[in-house]
This record gives C-alpha cells, structure tokens and sequence, in this order.
C-alpha cells in the first residue's frame, strides 16, 4: 500500500520547526513530505526523517498530489489557503483560528474526540488553541468518567503563545532587568527599565499580565472565550458552564492551568487520580509533600498532559481542583496537529 504524501504548510516557523522535529521521531506513516512557506522562504532546505528537503513558495500547484497538508500560518493565510489546498484533494489539518467554530470543520483532540476528524464536509479538520489542548487532554478524561457540568479555570500561558516576538520580547526584557535590585521599589520604574512591551500590554519580565489575546465583548479576551467555546465543542457540550481568566507569566514554553472543574456527581481525590492515571495522553505527578507537582520548567519539550495538586474542592461536593501543564508548541500546537493527521492517514 502506497504511503500518502503530506505536506507542511508554514515549515520554517516556530511551530513547524516542532512538526518537523515530530516526523522525524514519530512512527513514519508518510511517504513523500514536502514543506511549503511563504515565497521569501523558498529554497531554504530543512532536514527532515534524515533527509534534507527543498522549502517549496505556497501556491496552488504546491498542493498537487499532496493526500493531507498541515497548516501553521496566521488566520488569514489559513482562511485564504485551507480551501485552496482541500479544493486540490488534500485533507487539512489546520493549527489557525479561522475554522476552528465553523460548524462544518471538526475541533479534534486524538484522545478525547478521535471519531469527528471522519466528518469533514469542508475536507478540513481544526486544531484547538494551544491553551484549550493545555487542558482538555485530562478534562475530557474526567468527563468521561464523571459528567462535566463546569469549569472555572485560570491560565498561567508562556511568552511562546503570542510567537516569536513573545519570545523575543521576553528575552530581551529580561536582559534589561538583569541585575537590578532597585526594580519595583517606585511605581512606573519596571516600564522605564524594560522599553519595549512587544505584543504584552504590560512588562512581562519581573511581573504577570492579566490578559491574554485580543479584546472581546464584555471585557473578555479572545484567549479567554476560545477555552469556552473550544471546549465546548470538542467535548459534545454546548450548554457547558466555562469561565476563565487568561494571564500571561515570564516563562518562555509551556503554559499551566488551575481547574476547578465540577462534575454531576460526587468525585473522590482517589477516583480523579485514577481516571487521570488511565487516560492516554496524561502523566499524574501529585505528591505535594515532597513537592511533587507540574512545573513548565519540568514539562517543557514533553509531550503529555501533565496533571496535579489534585484536591477535592472544600466547598462543592462534585468539584474538583487540579492543575495542569502542557508544552504549548507541541501537545498545544504541533503534536496535535500531527496526531490528527495520522488519523487521516490511517483512514
């Protein structure tokens, strides 16, 4: 049996840096790999399963005999292209924004809903916000066991969610205030130091910003209703109460999230740990006295969700709190999308 051609779309960014690096040390599914970029990165020649490959400019033509093609490219360039490329006969796998609510496209997580990438009306399937997948790998796992009824989760999201000029920014703020134990003795004085805010509202170095995206109805940021709304629709629940507030830390990959999830029913500490410890793609480490718990710095260029602080909730019968931590350029981006696409291939 012929092995399908894939296609990466957006290769030389952050996030297909990472599916590169994935396809290399994944079980090898795919037969020709061809890797696609914008004009100004054509010719540049990446390595991948071994073999260095020539970066070929986006294009119609580019999606000829091409069976699923993987996007990471801004909204607009997905909105333009994904039907470009699923119109040519491939199915797309898309790590954007732009089709992520369209009722047309499933929102797919391998290990909570693997059976809606089989409906694609519009050949597409949709990745969900790196910040959704920090947490619905072990949140689905918990519904299936329990009944989610509601979440009120906050986020701790890494300079890395807003690209490389988060990064960049990060970087360089942190550079700034090296060494400079007079900082936060005057207010003002950490805007002075740092310059550049970069794509933050706020200094990042030094400090957490409570926001996160864009501006929405309300008050609230995209950030913010995107863990509402994907959730929503990745576990079948529409009517699924879901608050969250977005922060922004001074950590470069990986981003945490606190969970008070409620459930139909009363859910022991030791029957959340063992849903937990059953479900694929989720890594307990809970033993707060010996300061055992999840830290980005210890999650970083992992691939799991990993999960703890596991506590009945003092107050709520059917909660429960934990906390999670997922690599948001791999589980929360690249990962996923290459596990979605391994499920069209193995169609």
């Amino acid at each position: 049996m012929t092995k399908p051609t894939l296609a990466v779309v957006g290769a030389t960014g952050a996030v297909g840096t990472v599916m590169l690096e994935l396809l290399s040390t994944r079980e090898d599914v795919w037969g020709r790999i061809r890797l696609i970029a914008s004009p100004r990165s054509a010719g540049k020649r990446l390595t991948v399963r071994g073999e260095e490959i020539e970066v070929v400019a986006l294009s119609e033509e580019a999606f000829d005999g091409v069976d699923v093609a993987m996007f990471d490219v801004p909204d607009e360039v997905s909105a333009a292209w994904v039907p470009v490329a699923a119109a040519r006969g491939a199915v797309v796998v898309d790590n954007s924004g732009a089709f992520r609510m369209d009722p047309d496209v499933p929102l797919v997580v391998p290990e909570v809903n693997p059976h809606d990438a089989a409906n694609r009306p519009k050949g597409a399937i949709a990745n969900p916000n790196c910040t959704t997948l920090s947490l619905i790998v072990a949140v689905g796992a918990l519904h299936r066991a329990f009944g989610l009824e509601e979440m009120v989760v906050a986020s701790y999201q890494a300079a890395s969610g807003a690209g490389q000029s988060g990064i960049d920014t990060l970087y360089s703020q942190l550079d700034k205030v090296s060494g400079n134990h007079s900082l936060g003795q005057r207010a003002g004085d950490l805007r002075g130091v740092v310059g550049d805010l970069g794509p933050f509202p706020a200094p990042l170095a030094m400090n957490v910003v409570p926001w996160a995206g864009s501006l929405k109805d309300e008050g609230w940021s995209s950030e913010e209703l995107k863990i509402r709304n994907e959730s929503r629709k990745i576990l079948g629940l529409p009517d699924l109460r879901v608050n969250a507030t977005c922060v922004r830390v001074p950590v470069i990959t990986t981003h945490a999230v606190a969970v008070h999830a409620r459930f139909s029913g009363h859910v022991g500490r030791e029957a959340a740990w063992e849903a937990l410890r059953a479900a694929p793609g989720v890594v307990v480490c809970d033993e707060p006295e010996r300061g055992e718990f999840p830290t980005p710095a210890d999650v970083v260029g992992t691939d799991p969700t990993w999960v703890g602080r596991i506590r009945e909730s003092l107050d709520d019968p059917n909660g429960i709190d934990f906390f999670v931590c997922g690599d948001n350029l791999r589980k929360g981006a690249a990962l996923n999308t290459a596990q979605i696409a391994e499920l069209v291939a193995a169609e």
